[in-house]
């Protein structure tokens, strides 16, 4: 067990990556890199990746979601958490629903979004708190989320009984379009929204 453990750790370097082929620019690698990836990339990983330094990926990275901006392409470069990724314009929604033969949205039930709604703005928090804020029990939503990948265990408290601490994910920034926690509206813009 311990050799098999050692034989990951040593795993063999990557080779140096090749030179920009005639033609094609670090934007046009990153974009590539970007389209073929299913989940959000992080500067470092794209610079990893490239073999550039991080403020040359970080200017490449600023010039590609200009040039995406300019809407000659079906898809915008999008910030999510520390990570970009390659987001279809809304516009082509339609068309995709229909592709892929989805009749309805997935939506999240109202108890479900409370549940998150808690999270999202209480986090790091275990699901007492959670259950005292709702006044209901919420095990079954926290299953759903977390199999949804929008929340995840983020350790556990130091309270008696070490109870788990619940917190949300990138996937939670990706699929509600948010770049960070930050941008959730604050609970101000939230009670003048509802009273608007």
């Amino acid at each position: 067990m311990e050799g098999k453990a050692q034989e990951e750790k040593e795993a063999p370097p990557l080779p140096p990556p090749p030179p920009l082929p005639e033609g094609i620019s670090l934007e046009d690698v990153l974009e590539a890199l970007l389209f073929a990836s299913p989940e959000a990339l992080s500067p470092e990983k794209l610079a990893s990746a490239v073999g550039r330094p991080l403020g040359e990926v970080a200017s490449a990275l600023k010039a590609l979601e200009e040039r995406l901006a300019g809407g000659e392409r079906p898809y915008v470069l999008f910030r999510a958490g520390r990570g970009f990724r390659l987001l279809t314009r809304p516009v082509f929604h339609p068309f995709l629903v229909r592709s892929r033969g989805i009749r309805k949205r997935e939506t999240l039930s109202q108890a479900a979004l409370e549940t998150l709604a808690v999270i999202a703005y209480r986090q790091p928090i275990i699901r007492a708190e959670i259950e005292d804020i709702r006044g209901v029990r919420c095990g079954p939503m926290l299953r759903a989320l977390l199999e949804r990948k929008l929340i995840k265990v983020a350790g556990r408290a130091d309270v008696p009984g070490r109870p788990l601490l619940y917190a949300t994910t990138r996937t939670f920034l990706d699929r509600f379009g948010l770049k960070s926690l930050k941008d959730l509206p604050s609970l101000k813009e939230l009670k003048e929204g509802k009273n608007g």
